[in-house]
């Protein structure tokens, strides 16, 4: 039988897990493995980014769907529209967009830029 060994400072440690890694990057979204978010709170956030990015109503962004067209398609995604959203993608998902991953069809449509951003998120 093996003896009990004392306490040491790391016992009284939390576990490390998935919640830590969300507030040592401080994210806004919860992380549900250390590879990243869940879809559903990429998507939740990405959606929450462009309505605010965009300056569009919060129901007009729920309402995007995979096949909903984005550049060419809301007047307010334009050209300037376009720094500014992958600016805040990078800061709020904690992801690098470096200027040779920017392409026009990563912005055709909300599945295309969902898609874009889980790829950036499993890189990190």
């Amino acid at each position: 039988m093996k003896a009990a060994s004392t306490a040491s400072a790391t016992d009284n440690a939390p576990a490390s897990g998935t919640d830590d890694i969300a507030e040592a990057l401080a994210l806004p979204i919860e992380v549900t493995d250390p590879t990243g978010p869940s879809r559903a709170a990429l998507n939740q956030e990405l959606k929450a980014i462009i309505a605010e990015t965009l300056g569009l109503e919060t129901q007009q962004a729920e309402a995007l769907a995979p096949e909903s067209g984005l550049f060419g398609h809301l007047p307010e995604l334009d050209s300037m529209a376009v720094a500014g959203l992958l600016t805040e993608m990078e800061d709020r998902l904690a992801i690098v967009i470096d200027d040779e991953d920017v392409d026009g069809e990563i912005l055709e449509t909300y599945g295309a830029l969902l898609a874009f951003a889980e790829a950036k998120l499993a890189e990190r």
